[in-house]
């Protein structure tokens, strides 16, 4: 396991989600004081691959900079204020996911299945024919 690799992509698919998430805000913003500069980034945002947040905002720039500069502005501006929060909730998230993951499994393989009474019948007739001793053993 490399955790410098896991750590590099983690933090290119953060990047990523940060470009997807300031997109998303300029466009909302954009919509209200010039919708069809909203419409060309909508068209914008379907025809190029906003999945590589960097690929996308190189391609940006190529058509229109002004908004890929207030993209990364915002991309930014993201970045900054959830860095502060983001191990902490990462680590904590994780421990209470894994936990609830646990914590339902083990119903799972504890519960048993009342929904089938011949699985119920069986396992009550064997638990009855073992605590009787029949009149054979007790002579």
């Amino acid at each position: 396991m490399d955790i410098k690799q896991i750590a590099k992509d983690t933090a290119k698919m953060l990047q990523s989600y940060l470009t997807y998430q300031a997109v998303r805000t300029v466009s909302a913003q954009i919509n209200e004081t010039n919708p069809y500069v909203a419409a060309w980034l909508h068209r914008f945002s379907t025809k190029e691959r906003i999945q590589d947040g960097e690929v996308y905002i190189e391609q940006l720039f190529l058509e229109k900079p002004e908004l890929a500069l207030r993209i990364m502005t915002v991309r930014q501006h993201l970045a900054e204020e959830m860095t502060e929060f983001l191990p902490e909730m990462v680590s904590t998230g994780i421990m209470q996911a894994n936990m609830e993951h646990r914590r339902q499994h083990l119903e799972r393989i504890t519960q048993l299945d009342l929904s089938n009474p011949s699985i119920q019948e069986s396992e009550s007739n064997s638990a009855d024919s073992s605590s009787y001793e029949t009149p054979s053993e007790n002579s």
